[in-house]
């Protein structure tokens, strides 16, 4: 088992940035991946970005050059640095990680609300 654990969201005007912090504890040496989702209302949850043991990483088309994921010292722990935000950046953004053996673990979600 995993057990994720977000930080860092808030409210922001358009063109600020923000940096989501996300802690893994447990079976930590399974993890594979981190990343991070998000969901707007109304909407369904989407891949904002995602990083792999080796580093490898990948973005969504909407958020690529202004978002940089990257994973602590410890790979315990991954960040989201958010820069240029829009109001359509506007969703809870939910800390995953995901194991060797393909299963899925989500933190409590942090809201992100960009608005002048």
């Amino acid at each position: 088992q995993v057990q994720l654990v977000e930080s860092g969201g808030g409210l922001v005007q358009p063109g600020g940035s923000l940096n989501l912090s996300c802690a893994a504890s447990g079976s930590i040496s399974s993890i594979n991946y981190m990343g991070w989702y998000r969901q707007a209302p109304g909407k369904e949850r989407e891949l904002v970005a995602i990083i792999s043991s080796g580093g490898i990483r990948n973005y969504a088309g909407s958020v690529k050059g202004r978002f940089t994921i990257s994973r602590g010292s410890a790979k315990n722990t991954v960040y989201l640095q958010m820069n240029s935000l829009k109001l359509e950046d506007t969703a809870v953004y939910y800390c995953n990680a995901r194991d060797s053996r393909i299963r899925h673990y989500w933190g409590q979600g942090t809201q992100v609300t960009v608005s002048s």
